[in-house]
């Protein structure tokens, strides 16, 4: 068990023979977990385009808020006066939120940084704002998550040894804050391990943070551009670091092959935008990789877009339907396409519990990864590159 309290356990189940993977039980206030699991990402208080119903009937257990825009709309206090953010967001399963530290630093320019905590300017108006670990801790408190997270420093991946050092021993510091701080019974509180690419400084943050006792430990500040084969390189030497009786949480990864991968490194939780941004622009999983509708190949396929799935828009329309709402650019297609990647990724965690139940998750593992065409590496670092760019994220901290 990871806590006494039962709102708070974690319990595993099985392992895998052959990996570091694991099945296990997450007790929440607002329901059990069986993980591994992954959670869409609601940071407004909503899954992009789709409805909490909907949510439920696609099998998703779990979501993800980010307090950070919360407290810039509508504000912490107006959520915790309309209920709390379950009530406010009709959602009556877990909720894990994110301290909004990610969202901060990415504002480079906009913000300074001290050992107090953060000041920063507003994406939306351009108000400063000071936030500090109690702050972060507190607001995540009056939201009533299950889960909150830590404040952390995060940072560029190719930030220089001198600059990561820095910043892990800032984010150790916020960390041991947000825990004395933190007074909400029930409510779990989740450490973030940083140190860049230095395998040494993420072993030192690893093993900082287990001796402080949180009831679960996230790995941050990775698949933010870097190679693919330092992020596992990483993955692996954190995770022999973190207790083995708390649930470990990857922070931002959510392409299905990564997510098998990660699983296979000891990972439990999951979370990110991937599938529903990508599925707004009509890329859809497949078994096979990720497909676009909006290619001519559809145009006339009278046929559901995956024979393999059985979510409601492939039960519902065909692909040539599918392909004709997006180019037309109609509101409904962005929604099917959510459902769609959102029911793969429900589907895919519990072939790979069931995988771990059976003792079978390293022939599942070989079967998926040999089929999976995963996007390309060169063009997935550009995105990456791109996107941080356009978040102001390439400043040092």
């Amino acid at each position: 068990m990871c806590q006494a309290s039962t709102n708070n356990s974690f319990t595993v189940k099985s392992t895998s023979r052959d990996t570091r993977a694991r099945g296990a039980e997450l007790v929440t206030g607002h329901g059990t977990i069986a993980t591994p699991a992954f959670m869409p990402v609601g940071t407004q208080g909503t899954v992009k385009t789709v409805t909490p119903d909907e949510l439920r009937t696609i099998g998703v257990d779990m979501l993800l808020g980010n307090a950070y825009h919360l407290y810039l709309r509508p504000g912490i206090e107006s959520v915790d006066k309309l209920g709390g953010l379950h009530k406010f967001m009709g959602w009556n399963g877990p909720i894990l939120t994110d301290s909004g530290g990610f969202q901060v630093f990415s504002l480079a320019g906009l913000r300074r940084i001290n050992d107090a905590g953060v000041v920063f300017s507003s994406h939306i108006d351009g108000s400063e704002h000071f936030l500090t670990p109690e702050l972060a801790t507190e607001a995540q408190e009056k939201l009533g998550a299950d889960i909150a997270m830590v404040l952390d420093v995060c940072h560029r991946y190719d930030l220089d040894l001198c600059g990561a050092r820095e910043a892990l021993e800032l984010t150790h510091r916020w960390a041991t804050r947000c825990l004395k701080s933190h007074e909400r019974a029930g409510q779990a509180l989740y450490a973030i391990v940083q140190g860049g690419t230095s395998v040494e400084l993420r072993q030192e943050s690893a093993r900082f943070l287990s001796s402080l006792d949180f009831s679960g430990y996230a790995v941050g500040g990775l698949s933010i551009g870097e190679p693919k084969t330092v992020t596992w390189a990483i993955l692996e030497k954190t995770i022999d670091e973190l207790p083995v009786d708390r649930p470990r949480y990857f922070m931002g990864l959510g392409a299905p092959d990564d997510i098998v991968r990660a699983v296979a490194g000891g990972v439990d939780l999951f979370d990110s935008a991937l599938p529903t941004r990508v599925a707004r622009h009509g890329a859809m999983f497949t078994l096979d990789g990720r497909r676009n509708i909006t290619n001519a190949a559809y145009k006339q396929y009278d046929g559901p877009f995956d024979l393999e799935c059985d979510c409601y828009t492939c039960r519902t329309f065909s692909a040539a339907y599918l392909h004709h709402l997006f180019r037309c650019e109609e509101l409904l297609a962005y929604r099917l396409a959510t459902i769609h990647n959102l029911r793969f990724m429900v589907r895919l965690m519990a072939r790979i519990r069931e995988s771990l139940a059976d003792g079978e998750f390293h022939s599942f593992q070989e079967n998926f990864l040999s089929r999976y065409q995963p996007s390309d590496e060169q063009v997935r670092l550009e995105q990456k590159r791109k996107w941080a760019r356009s978040h102001g994220n390439g400043a040092n901290v």
